[in-house]
């Protein structure tokens, strides 16, 4: 990470010194440290935006630190930091008024920096750590804080008394435990997962807490060691029909720390009500440390029916076809969430040159669709295989796109930049890279992967500001 002073970067933004060290003691440069005294700055870091409205920042408001579980690329880390780029269509002011998201053009939106941080994130593929320390490097988030461990192995390591891995001072933590045990694309073995913690052939025939049908325990094993104030665990909507799967995992996750955590009933969010483009659907698990909680809030997230004060969930801002009653907008489009990509043969963004060369198998096989841009995408999947879905099929394989195939352009897959759109990751996050510096490279199929195993950063970002503005309303 190169820092630079706060002279240099009044100067690259046409702003006083003084102002930029106020918007330091503000927190909102992110990645701005202080050092012997002086404020340095990332030189990756972008001029904060005009808070609309006179709205001013507590000062006096420290960040909450987010510990990050199973991070794979970094989706649910993105929403909880904040700071990115979305479709304006996506953003629904009306009901969102106070996360004063600043409109940039008909297409682009810019959403604010939240109070969460993160100060340890954790997976065990090399990939993921390349592509998710590549990018938070701009939040002033170090790669020493990226451990590339399995969280088997770092809970043993953490319990020797030899190491200390997890560090103090947690607020929340956040994990997407691996989810294809239970899913309805695999073999949906649940508990009985074939699988090693490792993603390797397990060696005994027997299951064991070290499946990895079972690391959800390993994340209740970090939440024991580190205490926060909340936990949110994320997986797929299977795993709330496979058997009692889903009341299992509450009944866990509740006995951790001899009952000290209040486990609200876990519900499906489908991603295109909160303006993802996207049929994704994804059940949402948390959990607030009773002895944290103020009595009303204790008395009120115990209820079977949560008063909507203090329900933890996100609210809806998107519909099918909208409603203006419920002030709810349109689901967001392919057409909208595409718009403006070029072709790859013309494009200059790697990330939207690289698409799947997988042949077309026939309707019968997975993926050999053609997305329709009048609705929202399907379900970016991590275990494709090749076969991601097609952004426009021949005449001969049923291509709907006729002036598209008439205009020359050729059948094919759909890019890892409009994956990524599609999970609302922005433009600037780089998923294709190059072997550098003793770093691994990152190749197309491993960012296919990464992507499909993501949290939409938006569907994130919904979840972490409706903590933000209930904080204090929950917690002592």
């Amino acid at each position: 990470m190169n820092y630079i002073t706060t002279t240099y970067a009044a100067e690259k933004w046409g702003i006083s010194p003084r102002r930029i060290q106020t918007l330091c003691s503000e927190r909102r440069i992110p990645g701005a440290r202080k050092f012997g005294g002086a404020w340095q700055i990332p030189d990756s870091a972008a001029r904060p935006m005009r808070l609309p409205g006179g709205k001013k920042t507590n000062r006096n408001a420290r960040p909450l630190n987010v510990l990050s579980l199973f991070s794979g690329c970094g989706g649910m880390d993105l929403g909880f930091e904040g700071g990115f780029q979305v479709l304006t269509q996506s953003v629904n002011s009306h009901i969102n008024p106070t996360w004063h998201a600043r409109r940039i053009d008909s297409q682009w939106t810019y959403l604010p920096k939240t109070r969460f941080h993160t100060i340890f994130a954790n997976d065990i593929r090399p990939a993921a750590r390349r592509v998710w320390t590549n990018y938070f490097s701009r939040y002033g988030i170090q790669p020493a804080d990226y451990h590339e461990q399995s969280i088997v192995d770092l809970v043993k390591l953490q319990k020797s008394n030899r190491h200390v891995i997890f560090p103090a001072q947690v607020d929340v933590v956040t994990g997407g435990f691996p989810c294809q045990d239970f899913s309805i694309a695999g073999k949906r073995q649940g508990f009985e997962s074939d699988k090693s913690h490792e993603g390797t052939a397990r060696d005994s025939d027997t299951p064991s807490i070290e499946s990895r049908g079972q690391l959800y325990m390993w994340m209740r094993e970090v939440i024991g060691i580190t205490k926060p104030k909340l936990f949110i665990a994320e997986n797929v909507k299977g795993l709330t029909n496979l058997n009692d799967v889903k009341e299992v995992i509450e009944r866990d996750f509740a006995s951790v720390c001899n009952g000290g955590y209040l486990v609200v009933p876990a519900r499906v969010l489908l991603a295109a009500d909160y303006g993802v483009p996207q049929s994704r659907e994804r059940v949402i698990f948390y959990g607030f440390k009773k002895s944290a909680l103020r009595p009303k809030a204790l008395a009120a997230l115990s209820q079977a029916v949560i008063n909507p004060l203090y329900d933890p969930y996100p609210i809806p801002t998107h519909s099918s076809q909208g409603d203006a009653k419920q002030r709810l907008l349109p689901f967001v489009t392919l057409q909208t969430a595409l718009g403006g990509l070029p072709e790859p043969a013309d494009a200059s963004d790697l990330d939207q040159k690289k698409y799947s060369q997988a042949k077309y198998m026939g309707r019968h096989c997975q993926g050999q669709t053609e997305i329709n841009l009048d609705s929202i995408g399907p379900t970016i999947r991590s275990e494709h295989h090749g076969n991601i879905e097609y952004r426009r099929l021949s005449a001969d394989h049923g291509g709907k796109y006729a002036e598209e195939l008439a205009a020359g352009k050729p059948e094919r897959r759909l890019t890892i930049r409009e994956c990524a759109r599609i999970q609302t990751f922005p433009d600037n996050y780089q998923f294709v890279l190059p072997a550098r510096k003793g770093e691994h490279s990152v190749s197309a199929s491993d960012a296919y992967k990464l992507i499909g195993n993501a949290v939409p950063p938006l569907l994130a970002y919904h979840i972490a500001r409706r903590l933000e503005e209930n904080w204090t309303l929950y917690f002592k």
